[in-house]
């Protein structure tokens, strides 16, 4: 199957799945991080018409800060709780709520816990569709993309599921880069680091060309941190890709860590990471084009238990025992036999219904139906 491009595809795919494309990504202005769209302990509930905590805050200009912190001090019923400690304490936690994944604050190293790097996965489904759970950006899932993109090559795989969704940020942006590099274009910009101080900009681009050409959907969600997040909006970019799941994390940035003198760590986004068609993927993330809800949990049992019953079983419903000759001959009926243990099971004990992965159902609904398109 040749590659889609057309953007009547994509419109045909969100007809028949009867979705609308939701608006892009917020565009955030070079240089700052915006305020959090997602909500604040500020941000409390307030009769209809009412303006919130919030934007009464915001409202507050330099002479009415300065007004609220004297009135305090000098009025409080507890002097001790508007001393300067707490106050540079306020200021701090203020920064951390307003600035959402640009300034974290983190325990000392040695009690720091390093995130474990998620393994490579892939699997061919339904005989002609490539599955690859990237995980990790690291060396060694590189080279197993390379082996698994051949392997589909020879076997005729001509549409392609790329699942970011168990990928972490990494500090190797080169190294991040040439996953891009294995489906965009050569001599195009795959992302830039953007320094706000100096605009200072490094530019990451491909220099070969892609090793797949053919229909790709990306998979996301909240685990989709960092170079993952260029990689998924260059692939929308430049493939017309469909991005399926929910929104990328938003930490789409190179941090700094700054010790602190009692060891702990200010970790703070001094670059941001933009997209080919220059919008800013920090700190708002990548909307999916499809959104379909899952929940973490669901999807880490899922993976975890995919290397060994493979994704099918998540995304199919197991077959149902039908009437057959050798039933006929014995005189019983599978399906009655399978109501009524069903029953059976139903008045023991509640069920938890079976592990189901709705996202990849829904790319592969999607694959299928611009197949369907294509032939008609």
């Amino acid at each position: 199957m040749s590659q889609f491009t057309s953007l009547s595809f994509i419109s045909f795919c969100l007809a028949i799945n009867a979705l609308a494309q939701t608006p892009p990504p917020t565009v955030v202005p070079s240089g700052r991080p915006a305020a959090s769209a997602k909500p604040s302990a500020l941000a409390s509930p307030s009769p209809s018409g009412s303006p919130t905590t919030e934007d009464l805050v915001n409202s507050l200009g330099p002479p009415d800060l300065q007004a609220v912190i004297t009135l305090l001090k000098s009025n409080f019923t507890n002097p001790d709780e508007i001393t300067d400690t707490e106050l540079n304490r306020a200021t701090v936690e203020g920064l951390i709520m307003r600035l959402p994944h640009g300034v974290m604050l983190l325990p000392a190293k040695e009690n720091a816990q390093a995130e474990a790097p998620t393994v490579f996965y892939n699997e061919i489904i339904g005989g002609h569709i490539g599955y690859v759970r990237v995980g990790s950006l690291s060396a060694a899932n590189l080279q197993a993309l390379d082996r698994s993109v051949a392997n589909f090559a020879a076997k005729n795989v001509n549409a392609l599921i790329v699942d970011l969704r168990a990928s972490p940020a990494t500090t190797d942006l080169p190294l991040a880069a040439e996953f891009a590099k294995r489906f965009c274009p050569k001599g195009k910009t795959l992302f830039t680091l953007r320094k706000p101080v100096g605009h200072q900009d490094r530019v990451f681009s491909s220099d070969r060309d892609p090793a797949f050409r053919g229909l790709i959907m990306v998979l996301t969600d909240g685990d989709t941190t960092g170079a993952a997040e260029a990689i998924a909006a260059a692939l929308r970019f430049y493939n017309k890709a469909l991005l399926i799941g929910q929104v990328t994390s938003g930490r789409a940035a190179e941090y700094s860590d700054l010790p602190l003198p009692s060891g702990k760590i200010l970790r703070v986004a001094v670059t941001e990471m933009v997209s080919p068609d220059g919008r800013p993927l920090f700190p708002e993330g990548i909307k999916p084009d499809l959104p379909v809800e899952m929940s973490i949990a669901d999807k880490r049992q899922i993976f975890q238990l995919s290397g060994e019953k493979g994704m099918g079983p998540f995304v199919y419903e197991g077959a149902r025992p039908h009437m057959n000759e050798a039933a006929l001959l014995a005189g019983t009926n599978p399906e009655v036999e399978a109501a009524e243990a069903a029953q059976q099971r139903r008045s023991r004990s509640p069920e938890k219904p079976p592990a189901h992965d709705p996202v990849l159902q829904r790319a592969l609904d999607v694959v299928t139906s611009l197949e369907v398109y294509q032939k008609r």
